[in-house]
């Protein structure tokens, strides 16, 4: 048994294995790397992505990260490609095969049908003088020195190469195709990031109460109107126009500091300029705005015009922190 010292020393030389072989690929981005990038934006298919085995799990990986970042992908297995996948290939795709040896069986039976459909073919591989590397018409190296693993066997550096590779391409392939963070979201409306990008107040504030006072409003309807409004503030609206805010922190603050509040008015004690937002503004930018300021609600104004209450919690329950 490794004693703790031994173990954290294995996972700090893989981390150094696997850092140097990323630093190797640096080398690779040659003038095939632009011509790979020039292909796939001039081409009017989709990128397919294949391989076998571990190289398979990254194709995936790679096929994912293209198609979410603007760039039409799809994985094709190439154990299936033989048995019928073939027909997924359209005549103007461009296939990018996985490889680290470009030598096993699968890729060389698979290699000839692909440069009989006529399809251009690049070569994201370990061994440039394999099979692979020899019929591609452009190589992505990403041959390493060595594996992570002690025996030099399993998939370790090498895969990690081809992931970085394949980063590496769908980032300048968003970077050549203006891909805007407007894009990003629409590709990804269900998650936090989608949602910091798209959501706006308008889409929140309507699903809550809309606490309202008038300037001459008592005490006691006051703290009424907040606590059953349950948003921990009202606006107060005069002559159509928001006149301020009375938050809960307002009351104790002029609970403690009054003897007599009897004869208090919501002009008395209101926030004649408080914070505001609009309708149309992102959520991510309220929730911003409420963090700056130390504050857990906004009132939603446009053009003067009170419209209701954005509160942390609603941007929380989305899931945007």
């Amino acid at each position: 048994m490794k004693t703790p010292a031994e173990i954290k020393q294995i996972a700090l030389q893989t981390i150094a294995d696997e850092t140097a072989a990323i630093e190797g690929l640096k080398n690779s981005i040659n003038n095939d790397f632009v011509k790979c990038v020039e292909l796939i934006l001039q081409s009017g298919g989709r990128v397919v992505v294949t391989g076998i085995g571990k190289s398979a799990n990254i194709a995936a990986k790679i096929v994912s990260t293209l198609n979410s970042t603007g760039t039409q992908a799809v994985f094709m297995h190439a154990a299936d490609a033989v048995h019928g996948d073939l027909g997924m290939i359209r005549q103007e795709d461009i296939v990018i095969c996985l490889s680290k040896s470009g030598n096993t069986p699968e890729i060389k039976v698979l290699v000839p049908l692909l440069k009989l459909m006529g399809n251009k073919l690049v070569a994201l591989v370990g061994n440039l003088s394999s099979y692979l590397a020899l019929q591609a018409d452009v190589i992505l190296d990403s041959s390493v020195l060595r594996e992570a693993c002690p025996n030099n066997l399993a998939p370790t550096s090498s895969t990690t190469a081809q992931l970085v590779m394949g980063d590496a391409l769908a980032v300048a392939l968003l970077e050549c195709r203006g891909f805007t963070a407007g894009d990003f979201a629409r590709y990804h409306p269900g998650g936090a990031l989608g949602k910091r990008l798209y959501l706006r107040v308008a889409d929140l504030y309507i699903n809550n109460e809309k606490p309202v006072i008038s300037p001459d409003t008592g005490i006691r309807e006051i703290i009424l109107e907040i606590s059953s409004r349950r948003l921990g503030c009202t606006a107060v609206v005069e002559n159509d126009k928001l006149a301020g805010i009375i938050t809960d922190g307002d009351l104790r603050r002029m609970l403690q500091g009054n003897t007599d509040v009897t004869r208090l008015k919501a002009r008395d004690i209101l926030s004649p300029h408080p914070l505001t937002v609009t309708s149309d503004a992102l959520v991510s930018d309220a929730l911003d705005l409420m963090r700056s300021r130390n504050i857990t609600q906004l009132l939603v104004v446009d053009n003067g015009t009170y419209l209701g209450v954005i509160h942390l919690h609603d941007i929380l329950k989305e899931g945007i922190i």
